[in-house]
C-alpha cells in the first residue's frame, strides 16, 4: 500500500517550493514572509490520474484546399478547377429573423419578413424563364443566381423525368419530385409523364382498418390526380386494393377520355358499377383482371354493349368464368387479338371446357391464345361441313400446365390446322403430343418451341423422331426446350446436327437439354457452331461427366465449358 501511495504522489507532479504552502491544506498560511500582499498559489500541473480531466489538444491548422484537381490521362494531364461560381452563395451567412414573443406565447414574425405563397400562374412563369429567381452579388462582383435548377430548361428536365418514369414508374416518383422546388413541380405536372400510371395500396399497413379521415383522404387524392394530372392518361393499373376500387375506376373513366388499358391486380370490390363506368371510355382496348375478385355479370354486360372495341382480355380461372368465355365465343369481341386465361401455381387440378370451333368463329383476328396452368377440355360441335375457320392470324399458342394435360394430337390439330403464321408454341406438360403431329403443322417459321416435361409421366407418346422437327425449323428456331424428353442419344445427335449444320445455326440463343441423354460430342458440336448461344441447361444429364451438369447463363460460361470439353 505504501508503494502504491508513493507512486500516486509521484505521478501527481506537484512540487512545493520553499516558502509556499499547499493550497489544499486549510491550516497553511496564505502569506509568505512579511509582505502585505497575498502570495499567489503556484501553478499546478494537473494529471489525468488525479482530477480525471482531459488535456486540451492543440489546435490544428487546416490547410486550404487547392482550387484545382489533376487527373492523369493517357497522353495528357487534365487540370480541373474546383472553384464553383455559386460557392459564394452557399457561403453567405443566413440572416437571422428576429421574432417577438407575444403575451399569449406565440412567436410573431415581423411584417417585413413574411412571404406570400406564389400562385400557380406565377410558378409556371418562373419555371419557364431560365433566369428566374433572386440574384445576389458575390465578393468578385458577379451576379449569381439563387439556384442552379432555375437555369435548367424545363424541356430537358421533363426528358430526364421521362427516363426515370419508364424505369421506376410515375408513382411515387413524380409526387416526390414535385415537392423539390417550383421548377420541378412545374416539370412533374407535365401530362406526358402521366400516360402510364400504376398505383399500389400504400396509405396504410396491410391488415389494418381504415379510419373515416383516411378514407376521405384517399378519395380526395384520387380525385385531385384525375383532375390535375390524368388528362393524357393511357394505361392505368391498381394493385392490392381492398376498398374503393369502384370509386377509383369511376373517377378515372370520367376524367380520362384517352384511357386504353385498365388493369386490376389482386383487387377486391370491383362491382357492376365498376364496369358500367367504362362505357364513357371510347378508346378502351385492354382489360386485365387477373387475380382479382370482380363481378362477372357486370363485365359480361359491358362486353355485350362495348365489346367491339376490346382487343385484349386477361382473366383468372374462377367461378362463373364459363359465362365470360361463352360471351367471347359468341362474337361479342370480333376485334380480339389476345386472350389469356390463367390460375395460380399450386391451385390444384383445374379443368376448363372450351369449344374451339365457336371460339374460332367469334374471334377470327386472334393472335395470342394462352391457357396457363389449366387443363383445357376441347369440345367439338357437329357441323354439316368439316371445314372450320381456325385461327389464320395466330402467332402464339401457350398450353403450358403444371398438372396433368389431356391434350392430344387431334385436339392440337383442331386448333392449329389453319395457322401458318405461328411463331411461338408452348406445350410444356403435354406428354401425349407426338413428333409426327408437330412435323405436320402448317407453320414453317416457328421460332420458339417449348416442349419440356416437368412432371414424371409414363404416358409419353413421343420417344423418337426429334430430327423431323429440327430439320423442318432448323433455319428459324431461336429457343428450344426439351426437358426430360426420352429421346435416345442417336436421335439427339442427329437432331442437334440438323441445327448446327443449317443456315440458322447463328440464330439459336437458348437450348434446354435438362434430364436428357445428350452426350459430350453433341454438346461440343452445338457450342462450336451456335455462336450466339447465351443459355444452355445441362443439369441432370446422365451421359455427361461430373462437373458439367449445370446451367450456363452467359456466353462466357459456355466458352469455358467448351475449353473443358
Amino acid at each position: 500500500m505504501e508503494d502504491i501511495y508513493d507512486q500516486g504522489v509521484e505521478s501527481s507532479n506537484v512540487h512545493l517550493q520553499p516558502g509556499q504552502s499547499d493550497s489544499n491544506d486549510p491550516d497553511s498560511p496564505r502569506t509568505s514572509g512579511g509582505g502585505s500582499h497575498e502570495a499567489k498559489p503556484p501553478k499546478r500541473k494537473l494529471s489525468t490520474f488525479t482530477d480525471g480531466k482531459r488535456k486540451r489538444r492543440a489546435k490544428t491548422v487546416r490547410r486550404s484546399r487547392p482550387g484545382y484537381t489533376i487527373q492523369e490521362g493517357e497522353d495528357m494531364l487534365l487540370i480541373i478547377s474546383n472553384i464553383n461560381k455559386y460557392d459564394s452563395v452557399f457561403k453567405t451567412k443566413r440572416k437571422v429573423c428576429k421574432r417577438r414573443v407575444t403575451s399569449k406565447g406565440k412567436v410573431k414574425v415581423p411584417a417585413a419578413k413574411r412571404k406570400n405563397k406564389p400562385s400557380k400562374d406565377e410558378i409556371g412563369e418562373e419555371a419557364l424563364s431560365h433566369n428566374a429567381g433572386l440574384k445576389e452579388t458575390g465578393n468578385d462582383g458577379e451576379q449569381l443566381t439563387d439556384s442552379w435548377g432555375q437555369n435548367l430548361p424545363v424541356e430537358l428536365l421533363v426528358n430526364i423525368f421521362h427516363l426515370v418514369v419508364n424505369q421506376e414508374g410515375a408513382v411515387p416518383f413524380l409526387c416526390r419530385a414535385a415537392r423539390v422546388c417550383h421548377l420541378w413541380n412545374f416539370a412533374a405536372s407535365n401530362p406526358i409523364l402521366w400516360r402510364d400510371v400504376s398505383v399500389g395500396y400504400c396509405w396504410i399497413e396491410p391488415g389494418k382498418t381504415q379510419l373515416p379521415k383516411m378514407e376521405l383522404k384517399i378519395k380526395n387524392t384520387v380525385s385531385w390526380l384525375a383532375q390535375n394530372r390524368f388528362s393524357q392518361l393511357r394505361e392505368f393499373s391498381l394493385s392490392h386494393w381492398k376498398k374503393h376500387v369502384s370509386y377509383v375506376v369511376q373517377v378515372v373513366s370520367q376524367s380520362c377520355p384517352h384511357l386504353t388499358s385498365l388493369k386490376l391486380s389482386y383487387c377486391v370490390d370491383a362491382t357492376e358499377k365498376t364496369f358500367q363506368s367504362l362505357n364513357s371510355c371510347p378508346s378502351l382496348e385492354t382489360i386485365n383482371i387477373q387475380y382479382s375478385e370482380v363481378h362477372i355479370e357486370g363485365l359480361v354486360l359491358f362486353l355485350e354493349k362495348c365489346g367491339n372495341q376490346i382487343k385484349k382480355i386477361l382473366f383468372t380461372y374462377g367461378p362463373k368464368i364459363d359465362k365470360l368465355l361463352s360471351v367471347i365465343a359468341r362474337g361479342c369481341c370480333p376485334e380480339l387479338k389476345l386472350l389469356e386465361i390463367n390460375t395460380k401455381l399450386g391451385s390444384g387440378f383445374c379443368q376448363l371446357p372450351i369449344c374451339i370451333q365457336t371460339l374460332q368463329s367469334g374471334c377470327p383476328k386472334l393472335q395470342v391464345f394462352r391457357i396457363l396452368n389449366i387443363t383445357p377440355i376441347i369440345k367439338t360441335v357437329r357441323r354439316t361441313s368439316d371445314c372450320t375457320p381456325g385461327f389464320p392470324h395466330l402467332e402464339e399458342l401457350c398450353l403450358a400446365t403444371s398438372a396433368v394435360s389431356f391434350m392430344t394430337d387431334q385436339n392440337l390439330m383442331s386448333v392449329l390446322h389453319s395457322s401458318p403464321k405461328l411463331r411461338v408454341l408452348d406445350l410444356r406438360g403435354c406428354p401425349r403430343i407426338t413428333t409426327a403431329l408437330l412435323a405436320a403443322l402448317p407453320c414453317q417459321d416457328l421460332e420458339c418451341l417449348y416442349w419440356g416435361l416437368y412432371l414424371s409421366s409414363s404416358m409419353v407418346s413421343s420417344k423418337k423422331g426429334l430430327y423431323l422437327l429440327t430439320e423442318k425449323w432448323s433455319d428459324t428456331l431461336r429457343e428450344l426446350d426439351l426437358t426430360s424428353q426420352p429421346f435416345s442419344e442417336e436421335d439427339l445427335e442427329i437432331a442437334m446436327g440438323n441445327l448446327t449444320c443449317s443456315k440458322g445455326a447463328d440464330l439459336l440463343q437458348s437450348l434446354n437439354l435438362s434430364s436428357t441423354k445428350v452426350n459430350t460430342n453433341t454438346v461440343r458440336a452445338v457450342i462450336t457452331q451456335c455462336s450466339k448461344l447465351s443459355y444452355l441447361n445441362l443439369s441432370s444429364c446422365r451421359c455427361l461427366p461430373r462437373g458439367l451438369k449445370r446451367v450456363y447463363r452467359c456466353p462466357e460460361d459456355i466458352n469455358q465449358l467448351l475449353d473443358k470439353l
